[in-house]
């Protein structure tokens, strides 16, 4: 596995390098200071993943990841590992399909974590973010939600995967699916993670 480490600070970048020069499943660590760099090492040698800072001196660590996915054969997974706690700078990062975003005060453990579950194919997003997100709802968006959308938000918050919940309810995986989209629309919520951090606040 090659993984990307995008970072003006050099402290910083040696010391996610050297976190992760003993794992075992990456075999070369490439490293960037700026966006022009890592866009040259993202189309060169197509690295698995990049972990990158969010404000690279004057420019958007965003930017590198918006213009790495307009090439058709891009296949390198982003995570963002930030000092900035701004819930915009967290929108902008969903927005633009991340698969990871994290605060730089964050455990090592917490990096390696994400960092695993990203090269499953998994996301991952800060818990104090995602926390910080869901406190600015009130609870008056529950009161839009169906009796059905109510029973699978309790599943979710019970950690049941879309079949098991299916079985569960004795309903079809594609109306579980359904029932999910309006449920995150409603709550005006980006993922499935959130929903149920959203139903433990709440019941």
């Amino acid at each position: 596995m090659r993984l990307l480490v995008v970072d003006d600070h050099p402290l910083v970048r040696k010391g996610i390098i050297a976190t992760f020069t003993i794992e075992n499943k990456v075999d070369e660590i490439l490293e960037a200071s700026s966006a022009e760099e890592a866009l040259e090492i993202l189309s060169a040698h197509k690295p698995d993943i990049a972990i990158l800072d969010l404000y690279l001196q004057h420019e958007d660590g965003l930017e590198i990841v918006k213009k790495a996915k307009t090439d058709p054969g891009c296949t390198t997974k982003f995570i963002i590992l930030t000092s900035s706690s701004r819930m915009e700078d967290f929108k902008r990062a969903q927005e633009a399909n991340v698969d990871g975003y994290l605060l730089k005060e964050a455990f090592t453990e917490d990096l390696i974590y994400a960092f695993h579950l990203v090269n499953r194919g998994k996301k991952y997003f800060d818990p104090e973010m995602v926390q910080t997100g869901i406190s600015r709802h009130e609870n008056k968006y529950l009161e839009e939600l169906t009796p059905r959308e109510r029973e699978v938000l309790m599943e979710l918050k019970a950690g049941l995967s879309n079949s098991e919940i299916a079985k569960k309810l004795f309903i079809s995986e594609h109306t579980v699916k359904k029932h999910i989209s309006s449920i995150l629309a409603k709550l005006q919520l980006q993922h499935r993670t959130e929903a149920a951090i959203f139903a433990n606040n709440y019941f």
